[in-house]
C-alpha cells in the first residue's frame, strides 16, 4: 500500500538532495566560496521542485487518460510533454487569462460612465533623487525635443512658436548663442580660412535665412506683428470684391459710351445740315401726356402690363423629339412589334401583363390630357375621320397602310354649302407624325377657336338641309343610342349604305366636338352590335360586304369604348346561355365572328372571347344534329373555333369529335365497327348522302346556317351535304397541321384517319363526286404522313446517358509524403475553401469561448462590487442602528434616573 501524500513528498525531496543530513560548517564554507556550483545547485533545485510540483499536482496539466487513438510510427522527435501525454495547463492558462482580463477589461469596466480625470504627466515629482535643478533641466530638454520635432527641414515658413520659444539665460545672456557666431567655438576666429565645405555651406545657410528673417521684420504692421496668412475664405472674398469692382467698372463705361453716343446721335441732325447746308427744323416738344404714335402712355402701360400678366401665365413649352429618321422608325416600329408579340405570348400562357410601361413610354413628351380622347383620335384618323368633321385629307397626308383604313368620302358635306371644305375657307391640315400626339393648339374645332366657332359649326351643321348626297344619303343624323332608335333614324336607308351613314355619324358626333358625344359614341357601339346580330338574323346574300364594314367600324370603336362594347357582346354571349344554348342563329354567328376579329384570341383567359369559346363548344359538344342546317352551323362554328386556337393552338375536343361524327353521320354506308372513342350519334332519316356521284363540290354560305323556308329539292340537299362533307375534311386538314406538334397527336388523330379512310371505300366513295373523293384521299395521305412522322418522332423511355461509374477498389495509394493530419484533396481550390472554413470554424470558436469567458469575468466582478456594496452598507446599517439604540438607551436610562429622583423627592417632601 503506497504511503500517504506526506511521506511520498518527503521522499520524494530526499530523492532530490533537497533535504537530507545537515552539513558541517566546513562543507558550508566550501560551498559558499564556490560560487558557480552554487549558482548550478540552486538551479537544479528550482528544476527538482518544479518537476515535483508537476508530478504531485495531477490536476494542474490536460492529459489524454486514454492515451492515442492509434498507434502511429513517425520520425518526428517527441519532447517530453508528448512523451507524458501532456496536452496543456489549464490551470496556468486560466489564471494568465484572469490577469490579462484584470489589466484590460476590468479597467474599461471601472472606467465606463466616467467622463473626465486628471493625467498626471509630472516627471521627477515621486523620485526623492532628483533635485530641483535637475527637474528644471529635464523639463528644458523636453521642451526643446518637443519644437524640434515641430520644425523639420521642409518646413518653409517656419514655426509659429518661434517667438515664443524658452530660452535659458544667465546674466541677460543667452545659453545658446543665436546669432552670427552661433555653432562657432572660441578657436574659430583665429582660423576661419581652415573652415571645411560643409561648414562654410551651412554658414551661408544661416546667413540665407538671416537676411529672410530681416525681410520679413520689415513687412510687419504698425503693430510690429508679421503679416499673417490669409485663410481660404479671406482670399475668396478678395478675389469676389475684385470681381464686383471690375464688373461696375465696365459697366459704368458701358453706360459712358452709350450717354456719348445719345448725345452723339442728338449732334448728328446739326452735323447732316452742316454737311448739306441745311437749317434744321425746329421741333417742339409735346404738351401735356406724352403720345406715343397716337396712343395715350397710360394705355399703353395698361396693355403692357395686361399682356405681360397673360404671358407669365401661358404654359411653358416642352422639349419636343427631334425628327426621327426612315431607320429609325422601321427600327421602332419593329421593338413596338416585338414588344406586343411578347405581351400577347405572356398572356396566352395566363401570366399577368402590367400596361404601366407601355402608358408611362404614351404619356411621355406629351400633355396630359384624355386618354380615351387621345386614342379616339388616333382611331378615328386610321379610319378616315381626323380631328373633326373639318378635316380632309388623303390617303398620302395621313399615311394610310391598315386594311380597315377608309377616307371620309368628298360628299359628307354638301358640295356649295358654308361648310364647303375649300383652300380658301380652311388650311390644309397635316396628320400628324406621330399616331398618338396631339397639339391641342392645332386644331380650332376641337378647342373652340374665336368667338365659339365649334359651337356655330355644330348650329350650321344641324340646320343643313336634310337634302342627300347622290343616293339619298342624308348628310347629318341624330346619333342613335339604342338599337330601336337606330332602326328608326336609319331604317328607310338601304343595308348596303350603312358604312356611309355609321361613317358620317361618327364625323359628326367626334368627342372634340361635345363632350357629350363620347357617352353618346358608347351608346352608338353598342346599339350598332346589336343592329349586326340584327341583320346576321335577317341575312339576305347580298349583305356580306356591308356587316364585314360595320364589323371594322365596332372593331374601332373597341380601341375607344372598349367597356361599352365589351359590355354589348356579354349580354349577348349571356342571352346566348340563357335562351338558345343549342339553337344558334345567323346573328349569334356574326358576333361570334366580330368577337373573332375584334379581340386577341390567343389569351389564356379574355372577358369576352373565353365566354364565347365556351358557347362554341357548348354547341359542338352537346348538340344532336338533326337537320342540315345543324351540321352547317356545327361547320361554321368548327373554323371559328379552329380560327380562334390559330395562334396559341389549344386543343379543342369538342372540334374533332363533332367532326368525325359529322362525317360518319353523312357517309352512306354506316361503319361496321367502332372507329375511334368519340361518340357516334345516330343521324336522322334522310341525313346519309346517297346518289351524290354527279354533284358539283361548292362552298357553304350563310343561308345554309337557316332553315329553309319550302322544302329543298334532292339534289340541292345532296350539293349541301357534299359542301358539309367538303368543308369538314378540309377543316381536319388544317387541324392536323395546326396541332402536329402536340405529344398526343397520334392518339387524336388516328380516328380522323379510320374516318377518312371509310369515306374512301368503294361502297362509300361510289355515292360521292370524283373530286371530292379525291380531296379525302388527299388529306387521308396527308394526315398518314403526319402520323408516321409523329410515330417515327416517339422514342422510348430510357436511362439518361452518363459516364460510366468506375468500380470501387481497396487496393491503398501510398505517398511519399503522407501526413495523417493534412486532407490531400485534388482539387487545389476546393481544398483551400475547405481550409479557410475550417480556421473560420476555428477562430469562431475560440472568439465565443472569449466572449463567453469574458461575460462570465464580469458578472464575478459586478458581483463582487455588489456584495462589496452591500457589506458596506450592512455595515454602516448596523453601526447605525447601534448608535440609535445606544442613544435610545441613554436616554431611556436618563429618564428612569430623572424619574426615580422625582418619586424619591416626592416621599421626602411628604
Amino acid at each position: 500500500m503506497a504511503g500517504s501524500q506526506l511521506k511520498r513528498l518527503k521522499a520524494s525531496l530526499k530523492d532530490q538532495g533537497i533535504i537530507g543530513p545537515q552539513r558541517s560548517k566546513k562543507q558550508k564554507r566550501q560551498n559558499a566560496q564556490d560560487v558557480k556550483a552554487s549558482t548550478d545547485k540552486r538551479l537544479q533545485r528550482h528544476e527538482a521542485l518544479a518537476s515535483i510540483r508537476e508530478q504531485f499536482n495531477p490536476f494542474q496539466f490536460k492529459t489524454n487518460a486514454r492515451g492515442p487513438k492509434f498507434e502511429v510510427t513517425t520520425n518526428k522527435p517527441q519532447n517530453d510533454k508528448l512523451a507524458k501525454g501532456i496536452q496543456g495547463r489549464p490551470g496556468l492558462a486560466k489564471a494568465t487569462a484572469e490577469q490579462r482580463r484584470r489589466e484590460t477589461l476590468l479597467v474599461e469596466m471601472q472606467r465606463r460612465n466616467k467622463v473626465g480625470g486628471i493625467v498626471d504627466r509630472r516627471f521627477g515629482e515621486d523620485d526623492p533623487n532628483m533635485t530641483l535643478e535637475d527637474k528644471m533641466m529635464e523639463r528644458f530638454a523636453r521642451e526643446q525635443m518637443k519644437s524640434h520635432k515641430k520644425n523639420t527641414v521642409f518646413d518653409l515658413e517656419g514655426s509659429d512658436d518661434e517667438q515664443e520659444q524658452v530660452t535659458l539665460t544667465h546674466a541677460g545672456k543667452t545659453l545658446f548663442l543665436d546669432d552670427i557666431e552661433a555653432g562657432r567655438d572660441d578657436f574659430d576666429e583665429d582660423v576661419e580660412d581652415m573652415e571645411s565645405d560643409d561648414e562654410r555651406s551651412a554658414r551661408k545657410k544661416f546667413l540665407k535665412r538671416l537676411r529672410a528673417e530681416e525681410e520679413a521684420a520689415e513687412g510687419e504692421g504698425e503693430d510690429g506683428q508679421p503679416e499673417r496668412k490669409k485663410t481660404k475664405k479671406e482670399v475668396m472674398e478678395e478675389v469676389i470684391a475684385k470681381s464686383k469692382a471690375f464688373k461696375y467698372e465696365r459697366q459704368a463705361a458701358k453706360e459712358e459710351d452709350d450717354d456719348l453716343r445719345v448725345e452723339l446721335d442728338k449732334e448728328l441732325g446739326e452735323v447732316q445740315s452742316l454737311l448739306f447746308q441745311m437749317k434744321p427744323k425746329e421741333t417742339k416738344e409735346p404738351k401735356g401726356p406724352a403720345i406715343m404714335s397716337g396712343i395715350d402712355m397710360e394705355t399703353l402701360e395698361k396693355e403692357y402690363n395686361m399682356r405681360l400678366k397673360q404671358a407669365a401665365r401661358e404654359a411653358r413649352a416642352e422639349v419636343t423629339d427631334r425628327t426621327k429618321t426612315d431607320e429609325e422608325k422601321a427600327e421602332q416600329g419593329v421593338k413596338r412589334l416585338k414588344e406586343m408579340e411578347e405581351k400577347r405570348l405572356r398572356r396566352m400562357r395566363g401570366e399577368i401583363v402590367s400596361d404601366d410601361e407601355e402608358e408611362e413610354e404614351q404619356k411621355k413628351g406629351k400633355k396630359k390630357g384624355d386618354d380615351q380622347e387621345a386614342q379616339y383620335e388616333a382611331d378615328e384618323d386610321e379610319f378616315g375621320l381626323g380631328k373633326g368633321i373639318k378635316l380632309r385629307m388623303t390617303a398620302t397626308e395621313m399615311g394610310l397602310d391598315d386594311e380597315d383604313d377608309f377616307l371620309l368620302e368628298d360628299d359628307l358635306i354638301a358640295s356649295g354649302s358654308e361648310l364647303d371644305m375649300d383652300e380658301d375657307g380652311m388650311s390644309d391640315i397635316d396628320g400628324s407624325d406621330d399616331e398618338d400626339a396631339y397639339d391641342p393648339d392645332e386644331d380650332e374645332l376641337v378647342n373652340g377657336g374665336e368667338d365659339g366657332e365649334s359651337k356655330e359649326v355644330a348650329t350650321k351643321l344641324q340646320a343643313q338641309s336634310k337634302g342627300g348626297d347622290e343616293d339619298g344619303i342624308p348628310y347629318t343624323f341624330t346619333c342613335p343610342e339604342s338599337h330601336e332608335q337606330l332602326l328608326e333614324i336609319l331604317g328607310s336607308l338601304p343595308v348596303t349604305k350603312l358604312p356611309v351613314a355609321v361613317q358620317r355619324i361618327r364625323a359628326l358626333y367626334h368627342p372634340k366636338l361635345d363632350a357629350k358625344n363620347k357617352e353618346r359614341l358608347g351608346n352608338f357601339a353598342q346599339a350598332l352590335i346589336e343592329h349586326i346580330a340584327y341583320l346576321g338574323d335577317t341575312f339576305e346574300p347580298t349583305w356580306f360586304p356591308t356587316i364585314e364594314n360595320l364589323i371594322r367600324h365596332v372593331h374601332s370603336l373597341a380601341k375607344t369604348f372598349p367597356i361599352e362594347v365589351s359590355k354589348a357582346y356579354r349580354s349577348r354571349l349571356e342571352e346566348i346561355k340563357e335562351e338558345r344554348p343549342l339553337a344558334l342563329t345567323v346573328g349569334d354567328l356574326m358576333l361570334l365572328t366580330a368577337i373573332g376579329t375584334t379581340y386577341p384570341t390567343s389569351d389564356h383567359f379574355h372577358q369576352v372571347v373565353t365566354p364565347a369559346m365556351l358557347s362554341i363548344t357548348r354547341y359542338l359538344g352537346q348538340k344532336i344534329p338533326q337537320t342540315l342546317a345543324d351540321y352547317s352551323i356545327g361547320a361554321y362554328l368548327s373554323i371559328l373555333a379552329l380560327q380562334y386556337q390559330s395562334f396559341s393552338k389549344r386543343y379543342v375536343p369538342e372540334f374533332i369529335n363533332f367532326c368525325l361524327n359529322t362525317l360518319c353521320s353523312l357517309a352512306f354506308e354506316e361503319p361496321k365497327e367502332k372507329l375511334g372513342l368519340f361518340p357516334v350519334h345516330e343521324p336522322a332519316a334522310g341525313i346519309r348522302v346517297k346518289g351524290a356521284s354527279k354533284v358539283t363540290v361548292r362552298k357553304l354560305n350563310c343561308g345554309d346556317c337557316q332553315q329553309p323556308k319550302s322544302a329543298r329539292s334532292a339534289s340541292e340537299e345532296s350539293a349541301l351535304k357534299v359542301a358539309i362533307i367538303s368543308t369538314i375534311t378540309s377543316v381536319l386538314r388544317t387541324a392536323s397541321e395546326t396541332w402536329c406538334k402536340f405529344p398526343a397527336f397520334y392518339e387524336t388523330f388516328q380516328p380522323a384517319q379510320r374516318v377518312l379512310q371509310h369515306l374512301t371505300t368503294k361502297s362509300n366513295a361510289a355515292q360521292l363526286p370524283a373530286a371530292l373523293v379525291k380531296q379525302l384521299k388527299d388529306t387521308t395521305t396527308s394526315i398518314s404522313r403526319l402520323l408516321q412522322l409523329a410515330q417515327v418522332s416517339r422514342r422510348p423511355l430510357e436511362l439518361h446517358h452518363h459516364k460510366p461509374l468506375a468500380i470501387k477498389t481497396y487496393v491503398p495509394k501510398f505517398e511519399d509524403s503522407f501526413d495523417p493530419n493534412k486532407h490531400y484533396d485534388p482539387d487545389r481550390e476546393r481544398a483551400e475553401l475547405a481550409k479557410l472554413r475550417a480556421e473560420h470554424k476555428k477562430e469562431r470558436k475560440g472568439a465565443l469561448r472569449e466572449l463567453r469567458k469574458d461575460a462570465a469575468f464580469m458578472q464575478r466582478e459586478n458581483l463582487k462590487v455588489k456584495k462589496a456594496k452591500d457589506e458596506a452598507y450592512e455595515k454602516k446599517y448596523t453601526r447605525l442602528v447601534a448608535e440609535i439604540q445606544g442613544s435610545e438607551g441613554q436616554a431611556a436610562n436618563e429618564y428612569a434616573r430623572e424619574k426615580a429622583a422625582r418619586l424619591k423627592k416626592k416621599k421626602n417632601a411628604r
